[in-house]
């Protein structure tokens, strides 16, 4: 998945292709689907057909085509709904900037990314390339825009719909990973569904006992790997090793670019809160230098991520055998990716309490949104970078509570203050990285990592 303009000295190494042609030849032999989805063209079909042979959802792909398909366009028209999600989360947010608002804020997207996680990674296994996975796929978007409507009052009195939309999600989701997982499905659905029975049951009830029911969702949620892996071995009698590789079996290059869509679109709706932190004001040359700013500062971040990170990550998802790369998966892209994600949404918050007060001292809501969403991303793309051993990852720590300072100087002196001082560190991050950095062109930085990090949960829901 090249992109013009994805920088130097990401080019995969010859290791890289070659682990990734045994590890998606094991993955064809264990992915456990079912006669729907197990029919595969032959080796002489897949020669004349050249790669090129396109279904009206997706790409048909050979056992052996290293380049992967694309996301499809439904797959795209589901993120941008499920980033509606992330727009409810912001608009909440900046109603009420507070702490116990963005601990919130944060729990519901918690919960919420859980499931978009489990449909990129179903989707990556079944494809919808037909048109009942295209309904099923429509109606799990429905689902999603029911919970992202009624985010605003989750908490109050549109709780027990939230819930509702959420049980949609999760029996939709079920309903369609029956098509790659058969009967092992039991073992993501149920503590699923009882994940969304308990934020439904929250519905019913306010304060502590509400947060400790979502708390109950998240401990469900975060459990549900070892199920996947354990029970379902214990019960087929399978090695543990064939199970991890059939949960392995993911398409590297296109679950890497579905989730950097994803993030494109959340920056899309960063730059949607410049607009609406202008409103109807007057177009003075103090409003422009602050939206320019805040582009500024959303062009960091996505320079950030995707001139380095992405294909690098691609490379290195490749090169990792399958029994190994569905909880490097999960640390990468559910983990990580949260910080991240949530750190645009608290950084759009405080973009739009700041642009109508640029020359103004800000008040510590706002202050602390805006930095510590820059430095929440930052933390998360560190976090990302360990995972995957992208190296360096020093100068981006060494930012992370600098760019969590520059709050003081939003409280201190005023906002267009701390949004240059955002822009500026973020500037010497990159450039210093750019400068002294070993991934330059000629320089080795792409390798699969030899053992798994600490967390041993995989997003197998």
């Amino acid at each position: 998945m090249n992109r013009a303009g994805d920088g130097p000295g990401h080019t995969p190494v010859a290791e890289a292709e070659s682990s990734a042609a045994r590890g998606t030849s094991l993955s064809a032999g264990g992915t456990g689907q079912s006669a729907d989805d197990s029919t595969q063209p032959t080796d002489e079909t897949t020669r004349l057909a050249g790669g090129i042979a396109r279904s009206a959802g997706g790409t048909a792909r050979s056992a052996g085509d290293e380049a992967g398909r694309r996301v499809s366009t439904l797959e795209l028209f589901f993120d941008l709904v499920f980033v509606f999600t992330l727009t409810q989360l912001t608009v909440l947010l900046a109603a009420d900037l507070s702490f116990a608002t963005a601990a919130r804020v944060a729990l519901i997207f918690v919960v919420l990314f859980w499931m978009y996680g489990a449909y990129a990674y179903l989707t990556n296994q079944v494809p919808p390339d037909r048109p009942s996975r295209r309904i099923l796929l429509l109606l799990g978007m429905g689902a999603f825009l029911v919970c992202a409507l009624a985010i605003p009052r989750a908490f109050d009195d549109g709780g027990v719909v939230f819930g509702l939309g959420f049980l949609a999600v999760v029996l939709v989701h079920s309903a369609l990973y029956t098509r790659s997982h058969g009967r092992d499905v039991i073992w993501y659905a149920v503590p699923n569904a009882l994940a969304a029975l308990a934020v439904t049951a929250a519905g019913l009830f306010d304060g502590p006992r509400a947060d400790g029911l979502w708390l109950l969702a998240l401990v469900l949620q975060f459990v549900t790997p070892f199920f996947a892996e354990h029970g379902a071995r214990r019960r087929g009698g399978r090695d543990a090793a064939v199970l991890r590789a059939q949960l392995g079996a993911l398409d590297p290059a296109h679950f890497v670019e579905r989730h950097g869509l994803l993030l494109i679109v959340a920056f899309g709706e960063s730059v949607i809160a410049i607009g609406i932190g202008i409103g109807s004001r007057p177009l003075t040359v103090d409003l422009f230098v602050g939206a320019f700013l805040s582009l500024a500062l959303a062009g960091a971040l996505w320079w950030t991520y995707f001139v380095r990170d992405e294909h690098a990550a691609e490379a290195v998802f490749t090169a990792t055998p399958p029994d190994r790369r569905w909880r490097l998966a999960m640390n990468a892209y559910y983990y990580a990716f949260l910080p991240m994600l949530l750190g645009i949404a608290y950084c759009a918050a405080g973009v739009k309490k700041t642009l109508g007060h640029l020359t103004e001292q800000s008040a510590t809501g706002p202050a602390l949104t805006l930095a510590g969403g820059v430095a929440l991303f930052l933390a998360g793309d560190v976090a990302f970078r360990s995972v995957l051993r992208l190296w360096p990852v020093t100068f981006r720590a060494v930012a992370v509570p600098v760019a969590a300072a520059t709050a003081l100087l939003g409280i201190r002196f005023s906002a267009v203050v701390e949004l240059l001082a955002l822009v500026g560190v973020l500037v010497v991050m990159l450039g210093a990285e750019a400068r002294w950095s070993p991934s330059r062109p000629g320089a080795r930085t792409v390798t699969a990592p030899t053992e798994e990090r600490p967390t041993e949960k995989a997003s197998t829901a």
